[in-house]
């Protein structure tokens, strides 16, 4: 089934309810946007632009801050920057050693603390789901609020990019995240009272958010962008991680001197939207996709439920764009060894521990600091993957370093007072390395049958057809691979309407 395919209820929800507009909705809105993007200098760029940036000069971006509210920052909403904001030829990434790791294949990990504004990349998301939203005239930024339902990056990303796209975001997110994150909400939320909205729980209360979506939606002024069924999200990362993570794959083999191949993408899956990556690689390369979740809050695995502190990846559903039935494995990481290991990557005695007793190379360490809680646990389920599909030092391993400990330190402060309490100490870890590292567990691990990929499938079925009136038919029709290659045909019809978009916002 393709896009276009199925009954008037598919195409219209696929339209205005998931934002796969192929055309101008509401040429009021398109002309109110333009007029208000000249005013203030924006333009956008294309996907296959985010995709390869050598395609476009790299002094579009000027003197813009990379950490402020520039709308030239937009230009730098791709893989390919460094720590400073300047563009890179590859994205920046580091393969991890067996001495870390234990396995012998090589994990590569591609940062994504790089991008600007909230250093992480769900700004991309963000731009993926309101650029086409904007272009097709159906968010209007003179009379819409643009609410930005996550738990925690992809808000602050939302929030980022509907400023510097002239028009007044919300960020929805549960009280219990870390502490850093409402501190940048209160700096860039023009009024963070009524601004940034707070929900009951932690990461795993991700109902609660929709509840309040659904409330907000009220009023026709509010415009809900959510991730988990915005399909502007996994096209992003699609066409755009999915290109970055092929370029780092093919630089780190080819200095690696030997003839890898990439074996498997690590993605915990959250809104859904990065593990679209994995379809791109596996395309191109044959790459298995894993899907990761917290081992506290086991829902892939186990039907399961529970709360768990690996910030990033909300669960207890089944996100609407997450391609279930080309995913290939399930592992489920613990809390306890992300919060654990996050102690230990950003301990003075943590890291002297890894240097001088299992022989860790300085480079390496230098570069846990841009390793969150999220990303530390994409690393845990590559070890495991490694293991559990007997992967060797021919089979590489990729995944993507989500945000930088710069996040967290106030969890860090948390955890070392729970688990360790004169502070973080070497024999601290050694128990630490022991439990976490020396042994990362393959018994929540599972490679996929045909049975357990429809077992998964059908549990989204709660949320999205009887709580969210998703239509069965539209539902349904993603349990099958055209759906989502039909999908692909959009991202060259978006990018045309952006560079039209800019044409007449150029000529006023």
């Amino acid at each position: 089934m393709t896009v276009s395919a199925g009954t008037d209820a598919i195409a219209h929800a696929l339209e205005n309810q998931f934002g796969l507009a192929d055309r101008v909705v509401d040429a009021a809105a398109l002309a109110n946007s333009a007029a208000r993007f000249k005013e203030r200098r924006i333009t956008l760029p294309t996907f296959a632009q985010l995709a390869d940036p050598s395609s476009f000069d790299a002094a579009v971006v000027g003197d813009a801050d990379k950490n402020g509210p520039d709308a030239r920052n937009l230009w730098r909403v791709h893989w390919y920057n460094d720590m400073a904001g300047n563009r890179v030829g590859v994205p920046d990434h580091v393969v991890l050693p067996s001495s870390l790791t234990g396995v012998e294949s090589p994990i590569i990990v591609v940062f994504g603390d790089r991008f600007p504004m909230i250093t992480a990349h769900k700004v991309l998301a963000a731009y993926a789901c309101l650029a086409p939203r904007i272009v097709t005239g159906q968010f209007d930024p003179t009379r819409h609020r643009a609410i930005w339902p996550s738990t925690g990056n992809y808000a602050r990303g939302g929030i980022a990019i509907s400023r510097i796209m002239a028009s007044r975001g919300v960020a929805i997110l549960p009280a219990g995240m870390s502490q850093e994150r409402f501190d940048w909400l209160d700096k860039w939320c023009e009024n963070p009272k009524d601004d940034v909205i707070r929900t009951v729980g932690t990461e795993s209360n991700v109902k609660e958010i929709y509840d309040a979506c659904n409330e907000l939606a009220k009023d026709p002024g509010n415009f809900v962008l959510n991730q988990f069924c915005e399909f502007g999200n996994h096209l992003g990362h699609y066409e755009v991680t999915g290109r970055a993570l092929g370029h780092a794959f093919e630089a780190a083999r080819a200095a690696s001197g030997r003839d890898l191949r990439l074996a498997a993408f690590t993605s915990a899956t959250g809104s859904a939207g990065t593990i679209a990556a994995g379809d791109r690689l596996k395309q191109e390369y044959g790459t298995r996709i894993v899907a990761v979740e917290a081992l506290e809050c086991p829902t892939m695995l186990e039907n399961g439920f529970g709360e768990h502190n690996i910030q990033g990846i909300g669960d207890k559903h089944i996100p609407l764009i997450h391609n279930v039935m080309n995913t290939d494995v399930v592992v489920a990481v613990s809390d306890q060894a992300t919060d654990q290991l996050y102690a230990m990557f950003n301990s003075d005695d943590g890291l002297g521990y890894l240097a001088d007793r299992r022989h860790v190379p300085r480079q390496i360490l230098d570069t846990l600091q841009h390793f969150g809680l999220s990303s530390i646990c994409n690393v845990l389920a590559a070890i495991s993957t490694a293991k559990v599909l007997g992967l060797g030092a021919d089979d590489a391993i990729v995944t993507v370093a989500t945000d930088g400990a710069a996040l967290y330190p106030s969890e860090y402060t948390k955890i070392t007072a729970r688990d360790f309490g004169n502070g973080f100490t070497n024999l601290d870890a050694a128990q630490v390395w022991g439990e976490h590292l020396a042994n990362v567990p393959t018994a929540h691990t599972l490679e996929l049958t045909e049975r357990e990929r429809n077992r998964i499938f059908n549990l989204g079925y709660y949320t999205w057809v009887e709580q969210q009136g998703t239509p069965f038919e539209l539902f349904e029709a993603r349990r099958h691979q055209p759906f989502w290659h039909g999908l692909r045909r959009l991202l060259p019809v978006w990018d045309d309407m952006i560079t039209e978009f800019n044409d007449r916002v150029a000529a006023g």
